[in-house]
């Protein structure tokens, strides 16, 4: 019956980091229309900074980020010298009245640990020179544990880092193989060892389902090695196979790929395992040990939700630098060029790099507010949500209506305006969370699937 219910509903779906996702942004807002958004920030209110490292040393099959391969080091000097020409002109951008305080700080990739150290503690003299960085803010760095270098850590403590996020995907040696992603567990303990005995005490790990070769019995014994770690969080991402937009992805057998039963089948003996372990679940994927600030953040009703996935950030403002980069703004979302070289030549003359976005509409903001409750809750009151803005819950009325079939299946429990997601529906919350989608038109082939 579940995997009937499953089937029915595992749909090609956004992963709703954003609303409106990224599809939906478009050309009208660019360098210009962001500059303006800078200049109108509260120097009151702390900013989050997101920086994209656009580079790994070796390319990782299943990857869907944005990345090139390069072995030597001389692109990625010329992307930091950029990058450092960003951040002094984005953020000079600022009203001045004031300087501004940063409560977060995250860099992705791309491997950030591609970076050489100096480099590193260049770019963070980069951001403390404009900004005033919180002494309870949270600094994080995806990490992988091939490139990590002794260096690199030393430098990471110098500049403040408090967060990794480590790149494990699965242990199982076939499956590596088949991902061109061979890493022992002894590397991985090893890295993590050195990070703690520098002080840097928050471990994030990352696990993927769904990749070729993988099995129930194969993940449950990732999953035990990994919690050997002791990490205080796991993100566990389902695949997502689209080899005509990432060709890398055509080296992946294809004929050993789960099929959408086992895959479901992974998904449940990860979640399962980790509960025995004495994890949290929170939201749709992600995992936090029961002491974890992110543990208490769900309990608490402060979880966030933004384009690395689940936080507890809360500023109203992220900044995004590096190629590719979103920014999440009061007034909407922008996003850097994607593109390496165009990113490099709008900054070195002097401009915002933005290639497009998207200015929220008041409707836009409420639509939001619910799926980010959905997305981090599993659950929504539309009338105190819709009260907050000024409007009554009754014009949710058709969405109401749509989920209905959900309801009859189980997958939610509807009281009045009152949404909430049973367990058996967690997994299905992107499918929730479409019923209030107004763009979403469907060609579900631009979305990975909801697990």
């Amino acid at each position: 019956m579940q995997l009937a219910l499953y089937e029915k509903y595992d749909l090609r779906l956004p992963r709703y980091t954003s609303y409106p996702t990224a599809p939906h942004f478009h050309a009208d807002v660019n360098g210009e229309v962001f500059e303006g958004w800078l200049g109108d920030l509260d120097p009151a209110q702390p900013l989050s900074l997101y920086l994209h490292v656009p580079y790994c040393e070796e390319m990782c099959w299943f990857c869907g980020c944005n990345t090139k391969i390069t072995k030597t080091y001389k692109p990625v000097n010329g992307y930091v010298t950029a990058l450092l020409t960003e951040i002094e002109g984005t953020l000079g951008k600022l009203p001045t009245d004031q300087k501004f305080t940063v409560s977060h700080i995250h860099f992705g990739g791309g491997s950030p640990t591609i970076l050489k150290a100096d480099d590193l503690r260049a770019i963070m003299a980069a951001i403390r020179s404009r900004l005033d960085i919180l002494d309870d803010a949270e600094i994080a760095i995806e990490m992988d544990p091939r490139t990590a270098t002794d260096d690199f850590m030393e430098a990471m403590v110098e500049c403040g880092f408090n967060r990794a996020s480590i790149g494990i995907q699965d242990f199982n040696q076939q499956v590596q193989t088949a991902v061109n992603r061979i890493q022992s567990m002894q590397l991985v303990r090893d890295v993590i060892a050195k990070l703690r005995s520098h002080g840097i005490a928050g471990i994030n790990v990352d696990l993927m389902y769904g990749l070729p070769f993988q099995t129930v019995d194969s993940l449950r014994e990732t999953v035990d090695q990994t919690v050997e770690l002791c990490p205080d969080r796991l993100s566990v991402f389902g695949y997502a196979h689209v080899p005509w937009m990432k060709k890398h992805q055509q080296l992946i057998p294809t004929e050993a790929l789960p099929d959408t039963g086992e895959r479901w089948a992974q998904y449940e003996e990860i979640q399962n395992r980790l509960a025995k372990h004495g994890f949290v679940a929170i939201g749709l994927d992600h995992f936090a040990h029961q002491a974890d600030s992110m543990a208490r953040a769900l309990s608490d009703g402060l979880l966030h939700r933004n384009f690395q996935g689940y936080t507890t950030d809360r500023a109203e403002a992220l900044i995004g630098f590096g190629p590719s980069a979103i920014s999440s703004l009061p007034q909407g979302y922008a996003q850097n060029d994607p593109a390496l070289a165009r990113w490099q030549r709008a900054v070195e003359d002097g401009k915002c790099a933005i290639e497009k976005g998207v200015a929220l509409t008041n409707e836009d903001k409420l639509r939001r507010d619910i799926i980010n409750e959905l997305m981090c809750n599993l659950a929504v009151d539309l009338d105190p949500v819709c009260a907050s803005h000024g409007i009554s819950a009754d014009r949710f009325a058709p969405e109401l209506e749509r989920i209905k079939a959900m309801t009859r299946d189980g997958i939610v429990e509807v009281q009045g305006n009152y949404i909430k997601l049973s367990e058996l529906g967690r997994p299905l919350v992107r499918a929730v969370c479409a019923a209030f989608d107004t763009y979403l038109n469907h060609a579900h082939g631009r979305h990975s699937q909801a697990v």
